[in-house]
């Protein structure tokens, strides 16, 4: 009985996965605005190229993710829902920030009927990753206005009231 508590004891807290933040999205008030969205370039799973030019005049929602994070999967039929209805006017990329095959991650994908760009971990577009920000939970949400400014970052599950929210001005 004692190794099945100790082992829970271990297991609770995993299963419960919450995004960190860096430090410089966690600004209060106004000063979020002159935080911009940072030059990158990424290719998705259909070798299509994403970049500032390709979401210019559109809010970008980057969403880090993983197919082991609990919340991760959990908030993928919002950004599915919320891409159906608004991908006019928002731009949603996936980024899967493991470093998994492409034939997983498009099962997966299919599985999940995601409807957004999906970027892969890979070595080219890893290095353009990290030019969001260090990623340290999973997972972890930026959202950008069509001027390229900041709007709101997130911790942890996003939820389709929350995208709304964050895609209105």
């Amino acid at each position: 009985m004692k190794k099945i508590l100790i082992i829970l004891a271990l297991i609770l807290p995993l299963s419960a996965v919450q995004a960190i933040i860096p430090d410089k999205t966690l600004t209060k008030g106004n000063h979020k605005k002159s935080i911009q969205m940072p030059k990158f370039s990424v290719i998705d799973i259909n070798n299509k190229t994403h970049n500032n030019d390709t979401v210019k005049g559109k809010y970008l929602v980057v969403n880090f993710w993983a197919t082991w994070c609990p919340p991760c999967l959990k908030e993928i039929p919002a950004f599915v829902d919320f891409y159906e209805k608004n991908s006019d006017r928002v731009e949603i990329l996936g980024v899967n920030y493991e470093q998994a095959d492409i034939d997983k991650i498009i099962d997966f994908t299919d599985t999940y009927m995601v409807n957004y760009p999906i970027i892969l971990s890979n070595s080219n577009n890893r290095k353009e990753f990290e030019k969001f920000g260090k990623i340290i939970g999973l997972p972890t949400t930026y959202v950008y206005a069509p001027d390229g400014s900041l709007v709101d970052s997130f911790m942890g599950e996003v939820d389709i009231k929350t995208l709304k929210k964050a895609t209105q001005q």
